[in-house]
């Protein structure tokens, strides 16, 4: 397993920051030009529409991510995609509550039907690369199995460890 260099946890939070304050800056920007065309009022009443709008899409798309997430762990299955499905549904409404028009393009991106697995893609995408970059080996998750596939075990009941269950003082080996 190969190990990051020392200096990329370090880079993480200052390209955080910086990425939050380059994303303010344009949604500033944005909003000020939209409201310098169509004007301040028509501009508050499109970011308060989005914003119900967006808590109300949140909240349809939350209820079926989190039955369809309900359903496979009730059937049995693994349920990658319904996780998947109900983070960027969580994302994708907080983008779309958040004032601004950059934020919402993307929270509309997490949230539709149609287009979440294309977001699930390439989310899953730049998470391969980076599981990739540490070296670690994920050939075991790339197995995949019909839903009727049985893999047939048996359950060994062993006794909790203790001097109770110990062979020897069970034969009377140990001497006091």
């Amino acid at each position: 397993m190969t190990t990051s260099s020392p200096m990329r946890p370090r880079l993480v939070l200052p390209l955080l920051v910086v990425g939050f304050i380059v994303v303010s800056v344009a949604e500033v920007w944005l909003l000020t030009a939209v409201g310098s065309v169509i004007g301040v009022p028509w501009t508050l009443v499109i970011l308060v529409a989005e914003a119900i709008v967006g808590a109300w899409l949140m909240r349809r798309e939350g209820r079926k991510a989190w039955a369809a997430l309900t359903d496979a762990y009730a059937t049995g299955k693994m349920p990658t995609g319904q996780l998947a499905d109900a983070a960027l549904v969580l994302v994708g409404g907080i983008m779309l509550i958040l004032p601004g028009f950059f934020t919402d393009v993307i929270g509309l991106f997490c949230l539709l039907p149609f287009t979440r697995p294309l977001a699930r893609r390439f989310i899953g995408l730049i998470v391969a690369r980076q599981v990739a970059k540490q070296g670690i080996d994920v050939g075991v998750m790339k197995a995949r199995f019909a839903p009727e596939t049985v893999i047939r075990g048996e359950t060994v009941d062993t006794p909790p460890p203790g001097p109770a269950n110990d062979p020897q003082v069970i034969k009377g080996e140990i001497e006091d």
